[in-house]
C-alpha cells in the first residue's frame, strides 16, 4: 500500500459561486449576440465586472469594447481610474459625451452648476445605434434601487431603448434565454444579485485597484440636502452653506454635483468591509442626490433607456 500526500481541497465559498455565475452570463452573451459592448463608470461596481470579464476570457484580451458615458461632471480621480483600469485590460475604451449631445442640440445645457446626470440616456442610446452594439453589460445589482430589483438579468430593450417591467422574459432555474429579436437590443447584469458588502468583500479578496475616493481622505465639502457635497467645480456654496474641511469617503460613484460622500475614517478594505457591514442604507439611497426626484426615479429612466 502506498502513502498518498493528501491535500486540503479548496473550499467554495458564496464569493466563488457569484464569481462563477457572473463568468457564465458573460460568456453566454458573447455566445448569442455579435457586438457586446461593456458599460464602465469608473465605479466599483464596473470595476468587479471589468475584473470578471477579464478573468472570463483569459488568456485572451476581452473579445468587446469597453464604454464610458461622459457627463463631463465626472470626478477627476474616476477618470485617471477609467484610464488606468482599461489600459490594464488591453481593452478598447470608447467614450461617448453628453456635450457632444448638447452641442448636437438633442438635449438642453442644464448650465455649469446643473445635473447632467439624467441626460446620459440619450447619449447612450446614440452611442449604441452608431456602434451597432446589440447587448450591454452593466453593473447594476438588485440591492442598490427597487426599480433595479425589478429587472432581470437579461434584460430585454424595444427599439428606442426602452425598457417595460411587464415585458420580460422568465428567468427559472437560471436558464437564460439570450436571443436578441430584430429590433431589440439587450442589457446584461451579471453582478444582479450581488450585494454591496460583496463587491467590497470580492475587491479584498482580489486586491483590486479602484479609484482613491473610495477611501476615506480630507476634502473641502458642504452639507445640501443631508448630503455632504465635495466643493469643486461643480459644486459651489449658496447663501447660507458653510464649507468645511472633513474626513470622508464615497460609497458610489456618479456626477460630482449629484454624489454626496460619508464621514468616515475608513482608509482600508477591512475597515470599509466593517462599515458596510452596519450600514442600514443602501449607497445610492443615501449619497445620491438624482434618485431623489420621486419614489420611481430609477424606473421613469430606466423606461427612457438609463442603464
Amino acid at each position: 500500500m502506498t502513502t498518498e500526500t493528501l491535500q486540503t481541497p479548496h473550499m467554495t465559498d458564496h464569493l466563488d459561486l457569484l464569481e462563477s455565475h457572473a463568468i457564465f452570463i458573460l460568456r453566454e452573451v458573447v455566445a448569442e449576440c455579435e457586438r457586446p459592448v461593456l458599460l464602465f463608470s469608473g465605479g466599483k461596481d464596473s470595476a468587479v465586472l471589468l475584473h470578471l470579464a477579464a478573468k472570463a476570457f483569459a488568456p485572451q484580451q476581452l473579445p468587446f469594447p469597453v464604454m464610458h458615458i461622459d457627463t463631463g461632471q465626472n470626478f477627476p480621480e474616476v477618470l485617471d481610474y477609467r484610464d488606468r483600469a482599461v489600459q490594464a485590460t488591453g481593452a478598447r475604451l470608447v467614450v461617448a459625451k453628453v456635450q457632444d449631445s448638447i452641442d448636437q442640440g438633442k438635449v438642453v445645457d442644464p448650465g455649469p452648476m446643473g445635473s447632467r446626470n439624467r441626460l446620459q440616456t440619450v447619449t447612450l442610446l446614440d452611442a449604441i445605434t452608431e456602434n451597432g452594439f446589440d447587448a450591454a453589460f452593466g453593473g447594476a445589482r438588485r440591492d442598490e434601487d427597487k426599480a433595479r430589483a425589478k429587472e432581470r438579468i437579461l434584460s430585454f430593450r424595444d427599439a428606442f431603448g426602452q425598457w417595460d417591467p411587464r415585458q420580460q422574459r422568465p428567468e427559472l432555474w437560471q436558464l437564460y434565454q439570450g436571443k436578441v429579436n430584430p429590433g431589440e437590443h439587450l442589457r446584461a447584469f451579471p453582478l444582479s444579485d450581488w450585494t454591496e458588502l460583496d463587491i467590497w468583500q470580492y475587491i479584498e479578496r482580489e486586491q483590486m485597484d479602484l479609484p482613491t475616493i473610495y477611501f476615506a481622505h480630507e476634502r473641502d465639502v458642504l452639507l445640501r440636502d443631508n448630503m455632504w457635497l465635495a466643493v469643486g467645480p461643480f459644486v459651489e456654496a449658496r447663501s447660507g452653506e458653510t464649507i468645511e474641511r472633513l474626513s470622508v469617503r464615497f460609497r458610489t460613484v456618479g456626477d460630482a454635483n449629484c454624489t454626496g460622500a460619508v464621514l468616515s475614517k475608513a482608509t482600508t478594505l477591512s475597515q470599509i468591509i466593517d462599515e458596510v457591514s452596519v450600514a442600514n442604507v443602501s449607497e445610492r439611497g443615501a449619497t445620491r442626490a438624482d434618485d431623489r426626484f420621486s419614489e420611481t426615479a430609477m424606473e421613469d429612466r430606466k423606461r427612457e433607456g438609463y442603464f
